[in-house]
């Protein structure tokens, strides 16, 4: 997996972590909603690039 793409996914990991939990803590259903979606994202992205590096190898 190229580090760029790596950084970005946890990147976008922790932003939807964050988001979640803020989201959470204020009361505001649409912000967790959203964080969980940003990690969701983040997952998927990683689970493209390990994909693209199975076929590298």
């Amino acid at each position: 997996m190229s580090s760029t793409e790596k950084n970005k996914a946890h990147a976008e990991q922790a932003k939807g972590k964050l988001k979640e939990t803020v989201g959470r803590a204020v009361g505001n259903e649409r912000m967790t909603a959203e964080g969980r979606m940003d990690q969701a994202k983040g997952k998927a992205r990683h689970a493209k690039e390990d994909i693209k590096d199975s076929f590298r190898s």
